[in-house]
């Protein structure tokens, strides 16, 4: 699974999330793979051209 996967899946789950404590916990984890992402998506865009 890609990290655009599961930060897609993770928004369901924000959608869908009832309880109180669980949405927390999957929107803490929604941001920290959101910035695993910015952080990816910055290391690419700074490599050197081949």
């Amino acid at each position: 699974m890609t990290i655009e996967q599961h930060i897609e899946e993770l928004r369901t789950e924000l959608k869908n999330a009832c309880d109180v404590t669980e949405r927390r916990e999957i929107q803490a984890e929604f941001e920290m793979a959101q910035a695993e992402l910015a952080v990816i998506t910055a290391e690419h865009d700074a490599e050197p051209p081949f």
